[in-house]
């Protein structure tokens, strides 16, 4: 390392990480760094002499978890900022990884690198559902109560003569009806609605 190893500097600004420092090796050589692995994934963002597989990030995580899953020994290798890894590191790589960047501006510094595959790695594990409602939201309408809703809203409708054009009421009963669904209302939403509904109705026939 640069700046030598044990680094104060690095373990102060581990932040509770130091479990990655405490385990963490030097070797003098790529070779003998990667000698008991069985895949290897070099990290580059420039066009090599080289035939080998390039992945994206967030391909090469899913692969990567894949030989990890099957008991293989995995690793992977950024090379330093200013120049990258050479030709001689990369060919103990089997497996190329390249992250898309604008073109204009290709280059990311080891901190950046590591953060963006870490992340893809992390991903790539991560069961999390893509949408969900935050905790306090409440339980989500049942088809029965958004019915409801709308049979009390429709009532109303009629009554304040908003549907009074028979040619056009089934379109815009059907619009609305698509209108309440796509609202994916809690029950407690649906309640307040209701409540909202009945004391409209009853102003419009206090008027």
């Amino acid at each position: 390392p640069r700046d030598g190893w044990p680094n104060e500097k690095a373990q102060r600004a581990a932040s509770g990480a130091d479990v990655v420092l405490e385990n963490a090796e030097l070797f003098d050589t790529v070779a003998d760094a990667v000698a008991d692995l069985e895949h290897v994934v070099a990290t580059t963002a420039r066009n090599r002499e080289l035939s080998q597989r390039i992945l994206t990030a967030r391909h090469a995580a899913g692969e990567m978890r894949g030989w990890i899953g099957e008991g293989r020994r995995v690793g992977i290798l950024f090379g330093p900022e200013r120049t990258g890894l050479e030709n001689d590191d990369i060919v103990h790589a089997d497996t190329a990884l390249s992250i898309p960047l604008n073109p204009q501006f290709s280059s990311l510094n080891v901190a950046q690198a590591v953060l963006l595959v870490s992340y893809e790695w992390a991903t790539a594990g991560d069961t999390t559902a893509p949408a969900r409602m935050s905790d306090h939201a409440g339980r989500p309408a049942t088809k029965d109560e958004l019915q409801n809703l709308f049979d009390h809203l429709e009532r109303a409708l009629d009554q304040s003569g908003f549907l009074r054009h028979k040619d056009m009421r089934p379109s815009m009963v059907l619009n609305l009806r698509a209108l309440l669904q796509r609202a994916e209302m809690t029950e407690q939403e649906a309640r307040t609605f209701h409540g909202v509904i009945k004391f409209l109705s009853k102003n419009k026939h206090e008027e």
